[in-house]
């Protein structure tokens, strides 16, 4: 056997082996909701409804199995996360791990019927024209490739509730993830730190205190707006007093705070020109006793970073693009790791790409799903169905269109991929028993109301704290 057939082999094999244990993942109404998962592979085109998936020839069912596999079924989702994380993952040039999280909604605004419905902010299109809509919102953990391209190996997704806190639930989340890849063999002692990538809108300090004691480096985007705090002076001979903890402010928006930088760089890029970089030691912001820090036992620690502020000459369209701002949870960076986090950053945009792909193309917000439990297991249904076209990208021909150029294997996009899986489908494993004959229930009489009317449930964060910082002060709960 030459090498490109063993390559191919094992290609096979491996998506064969993942396939078999999705379908062992599948607890309940395996067969349905396998067979959906073939079906959401090889249909032709976006996903627009999710009954138009029962008219695929791989879905062997009708459409009340697809509903009720949905509704009924039953997915071991720890055991298809330790199952995606045992798959070979990609790395940057120098072999670290880079992972990138973030939050993508499901809008639902007309549900009302739907509960742990919460605001989920959406970008308008004009300026200030940010909406606030009900809708439940996913976060999503992926594996970022190193250069320019539309793959992420998605590794988990978990659907934020009204009583979730957003860094505490991400923290946990996160750490879930690592311990996965640490089992699995993807680290091991002497590597470099697992990079993780957050956009803005985290508490950047917050996520680098709760996963101190993990191999972890923090990366994320601050607003411009933001104040830090430079480092300590050094206390002077004979000074009485408490030790102070920060130096002067640094204003982000205000070049009159600003020290000379520690490092600055310069890099040319094709697509942004030239990408200038300037790095700052040791900043780090002055947290108070508020949100987050409200219960926090002892005296608020010092979270020193790396602050980065990267300017470009030009984006797509956009001739005066404005500096993007930087914060890493490592200090002492060099100038070769400077210019390795801002340009690890800009792959996070490709997680944008996988958002794009699981709801314009694979359908992920076409289901109009009542209950959050049903919507979860579609969820995980789009990333096992992602999962393989990952694994299938050294398969798959170009089947192109007559209007589109020709691109190279290695090249090809997750949703050329899916259009060559109906070829490859055959070649691999299909666990899915055949259906039984059956006959469609008798359903409700024709004429007949519903007279069970569902419950409306109210949007957002409907929860009191239970404490606030007066409370605190004076040892007393909410009432």
């Amino acid at each position: 056997m030459s090498v490109p057939d063993a390559a191919v082999a094992g290609a096979f094999g491996e998506l064969g082996r993942f396939r078999r244990e999705f379908y062992r993942c599948v607890t309940a109404r395996a067969d349905a909701l396998f067979e959906l998962t073939d079906a959401l592979l090889c249909t032709d085109g976006p996903v627009r409804t999710l009954v138009d998936l029962t008219l695929a020839p791989e879905y062997r069912r009708g459409h009340g199995a697809m509903y009720d596999g949905l509704h009924a079924g039953r997915i071991d989702v720890q055991r298809l996360r330790t199952a995606v994380a045992g798959l070979p993952l990609p790395r940057s040039g120098e072999g670290r791990l880079m992972l990138a999280v973030d939050v993508s909604p499901w809008l639902r605004p007309d549900a009302a019927s739907s509960p742990d419905r919460l605001f989920c902010h959406v970008h308008g299109r004009g300026r200030n024209q940010d909406q606030q809509i009900p809708g439940w919102p996913y976060s999503f953990v992926a594996a970022l490739e190193s250069g320019r391209t539309s793959w992420t190996a998605v590794l988990d997704a978990v659907r934020l509730g009204p009583d979730d806190e957003v860094a505490e639930v991400t923290a946990g989340q996160v750490r879930a993830v690592l311990h996965r890849l640490l089992d699995a063999g993807h680290w091991r002692d002497g590597d470099p730190d697992v990079l993780v990538v957050f956009d803005s809108g985290y508490d950047l300090a917050r996520l680098a205190f709760l996963l101190a004691d993990l191999p972890v480096e923090v990366l994320g985007r601050l607003r411009a707006d933001r104040v830090l705090r430079l480092p300590a002076p050094p206390r002077r001979p004979g000074t009485i007093g408490r030790p102070a903890k920060h130096g002067g402010e640094f204003h982000l928006a205000d070049t009159g705070t600003w020290p000379a930088p520690r490092h600055a760089t310069t890099t040319g890029t094709t697509r942004y020109g030239i990408a200038t970089a300037q790095a700052w030691d040791r900043l780090h912001p002055r947290l108070t006793r508020r949100a987050a820090w409200l219960d926090h036992a002892g005296d608020l620690p010092v979270l020193e970073g790396t602050l980065i502020r990267l300017t470009v000459q030009h984006l797509p369209g956009d001739r005066n693009p404005k500096p993007v701002w930087l914060w890493s949870s490592r200090t002492g960076a060099s100038p070769s790791h400077v210019d390795k986090l801002w340009q690890a950053f800009l792959r996070r945009f490709d997680l944008e790409h996988t958002f794009r792909l699981f709801k314009q193309t694979l359908g992920w917000t076409a289901p109009r799903l009542r209950s959050p439990e049903a919507a979860d297991r579609w969820t995980w249904l789009v990333i096992a169905c992602h999962t393989q076209l990952r694994l299938a990208r050294g398969l798959a021909q170009d089947l192109r269109r007559p209007w589109e150029r020709p691109t190279d294997p290695d090249r090809l996009t997750p949703a050329r991929v899916r259009r060559g899986f109906r070829y490859l489908r055959p070649k691999t494993t299909r666990p899915a028993g055949a259906p039984k004959p059956t006959t469609a229930g008798p359903g409700r009489p024709p004429g007949s109301k519903n007279h069970r009317r569902p419950t409306q449930h109210d949007v957002g964060k409907t929860t009191k704290r239970d404490k606030t910082l007066k409370n605190c002060e004076t040892g007393t709960k909410v009432k």
